[in-house]
């Protein structure tokens, strides 16, 4: 090769080594920028010239210096499919620890919950006003106790139950914010597959849109579990619980319906609903029925690692927070409807956190409050067995005395679920308490009925739901269901620290991989910027080599 022919060997240098120093330095300058994946500089050899070729094997040929093929991103698809995988995984639980955590507060720690078990078994509580009383049961301060206390019992349960309700009313604000979310990247994912596709139709690499889009995946991996492709065109398309999310110019809108008796929204499909009513402007009018087959998420279903059915933080909320205020009835297999139906608990109720709470703590309402009225009811009924024209703990219309009664529903028909939201205190033994005379027609004190009261409390029939087999007693009901969902936590939390690990020795892996290490840029700078002055070198020495030519020749 001629002498000016080597000028451009060392020109392919200068050029590939400056091309490489400023990937260096765009690595360095992103060094702590969220979602940058580095950048890696491909070198490769220009053409040869063949001079002579005297055998197969044996060719004179020389070469024309190096090229600058391409910058790639530093990323391994393995590693990201499963970190996005435990991610998702993580968030789930997280949620789940996180919910469990607020219950524990509510019901424990809580002024809601602190009251509560105060109002239920302190030592100004009912069961200490059913234990005064049973001690001088005509004695009207005991009488106003009893009552006093009562009413502080339910008021306080009442508390406690909506404080369950606002909580549930919260994770369902943030099931509409996480489905606006899923919708803003689907959207922004298909954007950025148009603009990768022009760019990349050129000569050019779109490494910065190409980590805006794996920073999206991984967010969206948080929210549920998603799987994707690319093509050949550098086209993304993606699936979000088994259904297509983004696929060629299309997104698969996510949608919102909100029962209209709980305010609670379920997600669903817009492109899998099936819609036959319209308004005037057009617009689907959207009933249950429309989405039966376009929900994103089964709520019935078993949540298990194998299947990964425990993905996403969006599902986690929904389980969570179930699709109704769930009450006693639930827990003996009685559906919404009143009907009974076989493993309704386990299939609505159990797998959400707070309507499992809801129902177990409305249980304990309902069988103090009609325990109470029985026994009232009972001592009634005794009286009149031996005097028919007795008025003992009889209202003005001979009706035995209840000191918690049903309100009515919101359309005025009476009430037949004796639910925490459903009962009041009796107004006319509030106000006049001493109506529980608790002394017999024959002017004696009503021994029977206090140690039936005091039975009703002592008593260790009763469990907390279908799969728990020890019987407590009031007491002891509540104290169970705090100890229940604080063992429960406890779970959650070690699984919840177990997939911190995990995810985050996948993260570690990744960002072995992806993430900008300071050093090992400024070795490949010092390197490049060493071959840099390298062609520089040998440009300078063709340089001098020809001036000393023609500086020869010219004399």
């Amino acid at each position: 090769m001629s002498l000016m022919g080597s000028l451009y060997i060392g020109v392919s240098g200068l050029q590939t080594s400056n091309n490489a120093l400023n990937t260096t330095a765009h690595n360095m300058s992103n060094l702590d920028t969220k979602g940058y994946t580095r950048q890696q500089v491909q070198q490769g050899t220009r053409n040869y010239v063949t001079h002579a070729r005297y055998t197969n094997k044996n060719w004179i040929q020389t070469g024309l210096g190096v090229n600058y093929t391409r910058t790639r991103q530093e990323r391994d698809a393995i590693l990201d499919r499963n970190y996005r995988r435990e991610l998702g995984r993580q968030s789930f639980y997280d949620i789940s620890s996180e919910t469990l955590e607020e219950i524990e507060y509510i019901l424990g720690e809580s002024n809601e919950g602190h009251e509560f078990s105060e109002a239920l078994s302190g030592e100004q509580g009912l069961w200490a006003a059913v234990q005064e009383l049973a001690k001088n049961p005509t004695l009207s301060v005991n009488q106003n106790l009893f009552v006093t206390k009562s009413y502080e019992f339910l008021t306080k349960a009442q508390k406690v139950y909506n404080s369950l309700c606002e909580f549930q009313d919260n994770l369902n604000k943030t099931v509409k914010t996480d489905v606006g979310k899923i919708n803003s990247y689907a959207q922004e994912i298909e954007a950025l597959n148009r603009a990768i596709m022009r760019v990349e139709g050129g000569p050019e690499h779109a490494n910065d849109l190409r980590d805006r889009r794996n920073y999206i995946l991984d967010e969206l991996s948080k929210l549920g579990n998603i799987t994707y492709s690319e093509d050949v065109s550098g086209y993304v398309s993606v699936r979000f619980e088994q259904v297509d999310l983004v696929k060629g110019s299309l997104v698969n809108e996510m949608c919102l319906y909100q029962d209209p008796k709980t305010g609670f929204y379920t997600p669903y499909w817009k492109m899998l609903a099936k819609f036959d009513k319209f308004d005037a402007n057009g617009d689907p009018i959207v009933s249950e029925k429309n989405i039966e087959g376009a929900k994103v998420f089964d709520l019935t279903q078993k949540i298990s690692s194998e299947f990964n059915t425990d993905i996403g933080s969006l599902k986690s909320t929904l389980f969570a927070r179930g699709d109704h205020r769930a009450t006693y009835n639930e827990l003996d297999n009685i559906n919404t409807d009143g009907e009974y139906e076989e493993n309704w608990y386990d299939l609505h109720v159990e797998q959400s956190i707070v309507m499992n709470a809801q129902a177990q703590f409305d249980r304990l309402v309902n069988i103090i409050t009609t325990k109470i009225n029985s026994v009232l009811a009972d001592a009634a009924e005794r009286a009149t067995e031996i005097n028919p024209d007795s008025t003992y703990l009889r209202d003005k219309d001979g009706n035995p005395y209840q000191l918690f009664q049903l309100v009515a529903e919101g359309d005025g028909t009476p009430s037949t679920t004796w639910t925490v939201r459903n009962i009041v205190l009796n107004q006319e033994l509030r106000q006049n308490p001493s109506l529980l005379s608790f002394r017999l027609d024959e002017h004696s004190e009503d021994n029977e009925t206090m140690e039936a009261l005091k039975k009703a409390f002592e008593e260790t029939i009763y469990t907390l739901n279908p799969k728990v087999t020890t019987p407590v007693n009031f007491t002891d009901y509540y104290k169970n269901l705090v100890s229940q969902i604080a063992n429960t936590g406890s779970v959650f939390r070690a699984v919840q620290a177990n997939q911190d690990v995990a995810t985050d020795a996948l993260s570690y892996a990744r960002e072995q991989i992806v993430g900008v290490s300071s050093d090992e840029e400024l070795t490949n700078m010092i390197m490049y910027q060493n071959a840099y002055n390298a062609s520089s070198r040998y440009i300078n020495v063709i340089s001098e080599m020809l001036d000393h030519l023609l500086s020869t020749l010219g004399r």
